[in-house]
């Protein structure tokens, strides 16, 4: 399989505004006096708003806490508890706080919560005998006035390091807006960085892997060639005083002979669309390079909102021999802007190289697709792909832990914005007995879940890959940390386990005192598992049981006796 990604040279020139502080585009005005600091320290920024993450545009800003956990976190302004939730990955503990104007103030990845609501909370994790919740409240049952403390920072949930996530919202839609633009920025006169310009022979193609890609460099003078329809990306991050993280920027604006092309804006967000990232980059190429380059068109089905301004789909054919200039403008959320340009012109002679592409079958973006082979079958919702697609399928040995043989389901380099069935049938090895623990998994061995019916396996996937039928029968592991039968616990305030599962993950955990339910609490990124112990313990011996179980349903129990 060949993949054209060439390198070419750029003309650069600096016009007057690059470098220059600008006026921002913006489609509503944001009061920016209204609003404090969630932290009492210098605001620092790990991450913005509108940042390009692995799988979803970032919907806050990351504030640094100094490499460290329990910094106070406090009400940005008046306001009542709407929300508070306790997840095992994603934004870990977090509060949500409606405030009086119209907006949402949403902290995540908190250490603990203020006392108030770690009450609410626990009583929530008891009466469901579970850790994980999700609690909406009433106006009335947590008010706040700006500077109250609502608990303190830490490294909960999916963070990878200590830091606060912070975000404002829109309370009746539920969006996620740019905080910086309520006035609640961080120290940055620095214009963004333009690392590189991409441009797409497109002709009349899907968009995919095979499409003609030159990287263009940003030294040498040169006029690029293009013959019929093509599009334009750029590669650039945004950088604040004092910090080297590479941070998103606000907005990226092209044009062809100064008139726009194509506008995009952080300004706002949405859920529902977050995933379409892997649209709106070239997508391919990341998955090669792990570099992102931003295209200024748009794939057909992609419904990311942050298009804000796009002349039919944000592709260019030129039509005469003239030599234009395209004209990319990039600002950060102060105004520091950068300008790059290049100069193309219409030249007949040139002839991308375009490797011929075919497919076991066309897949259309805008209908159902299903296809279906002797051990295969895909059934894929209308709006799943974000383009036409020449769908390629074929088989591969089966994998020595196999129960099917290797499925090669197209390929990774196509994004998809919905999940499809996938289902593939087994081989005669599978017996009555390995059937309920059946599930399929990709090439890398991660599992994909799946449950045997009517003799296939079935799951839902949001990835295109290579597939097949293997089983779990093996239980949880539970490593115990600093209890063992007998043992005096009485100067220990907590009990400790690490716990995971080689292959299909935890489902549940539960842990019992003297047959009763106590909560445990779980850090899935150091596979931590604790109880604090509780006021309410006598002192004497005791029972403790910890029943670990997968999605497979395979359990594994520890006990121990010890004295409190």
């Amino acid at each position: 399989m060949r993949y054209i990604f060439a390198f070419v040279a750029i003309y650069t020139l600096v016009i007057p505004d690059a470098g220059a502080q600008l006026p921002l585009i913006k489609t509503r005005e944001y009061p920016t006096g209204y609003f404090r600091s969630p932290l009492a320290i210098p605001p620092q920024a790990s991450g913005t708003f509108g940042e390009l993450r692995s799988t979803h545009f970032h919907a806050g800003d990351d504030y640094r806490t100094q490499q460290r956990v329990g910094l106070p976190i406090f009400a940005i302004a008046d306001g009542y508890v709407s929300r508070v939730r306790v997840q095992i990955g994603g934004g870990g503990n977090s509060v949500y706080i409606n405030h009086p104007n119209g907006y949402t103030s949403v902290y995540l990845h908190m250490q603990e919560f203020s006392a108030p609501l770690a009450a609410i909370v626990k009583a929530k994790q008891y009466e469901l005998k579970r850790f994980d919740v999700d609690i909406p409240l009433d106006e009335s049952a947590v008010v706040l006035k700006k500077n109250d403390r609502i608990g303190l920072s830490g490294n909960t949930g999916s963070s990878q390091g200590p830091h606060l996530h912070f975000e404002i919202r829109d309370t009746k839609t539920e969006a996620p807006l740019n905080p910086q633009l309520f006035g609640l920025q961080f120290p940055d006169n620095i214009p963004p960085t333009i690392r590189g310009i991409t441009i797409y022979d497109l002709a009349n193609e899907p968009f995919s892997e095979h499409t003609p890609r030159r990287h263009l460099s940003l030294t040498d003078k040169q006029t690029i060639p293009v013959n019929g329809r093509f599009g334009v990306g750029i590669n650039t991050v945004d950088r604040h005083n004092g910090t080297s993280f590479n941070n998103g920027v606000y907005s990226i604006e092209l044009l062809l002979d100064r008139q726009p092309i194509s506008t995009v804006l952080f300004e706002e967000l949405s859920f529902e669309t977050s995933g379409s990232i892997h649209s709106y980059i070239d997508y391919p190429y990341y998955i090669l390079k792990k570099t992102r380059v931003q295209k200024s068109f748009k794939d057909p089905n992609n419904p990311v909102n942050i298009f804000h301004f796009l002349e039919g789909d944000g592709s260019i054919t030129l039509t005469d021999e003239q030599e234009h200039s395209l004209t990319y403008r990039v600002r950060d959320v102060h105004g520091n802007t950068s300008t790059q340009v290049v100069k193309v012109r219409n030249t007949s002679s040139y002839t991308p190289v375009r490797p011929r592409t075919t497919g076991t079958a066309m897949f259309r973006y805008d209908q159902e697709n299903h296809y279906a082979a002797e051990h295969l079958e895909v059934a894929m919702p209308t709006g799943a792909l974000y383009d036409h697609l020449h769908f390629n399928y074929h088989q591969g040995a089966r994998p020595t832990d196999g129960y099917s043989m290797l499925q090669h389901v197209h390929n990774r380099f196509i994004p998809l914005f919905k999940s499809y069935e996938l289902k593939i049938k087994p081989d005669e090895t599978l017996t009555d007995a390995l059937k309920p623990k059946a599930i399929i998994v990709d090439i890398e061995k991660r599992s994909q879940g799946g449950n045997f019916d009517n003799g296939w396996v079935r799951t839902k996937t949001r990835s295109f890959g290579s597939f097949y039928v293997t089983v779990d029968t093996l239980p949880p592991t539970i490593q115990p940390q600093n209890i063992s039968e007998g043992k005096d616990m009485g100067a220990i305030n907590r009990v400790n386990f690490k716990i995971f599962d080689d292959l299909s993950g935890i489902q549940s955990f539960n842990g019992y005192i003297d047959d009763q339910w106590v909560l445990m609490e779980y850090d899935s990124k150091s596979r931590s598992l604790w109880h604090v112990f509780e006021g309410g313990l006598e002192k004497g011996k005791h029972h403790f049981r910890l029943e670990v179980v997968d999605w497979k349903d395979n359990r594994r129990t520890y006990e121990a006796n010890f004295v409190k």
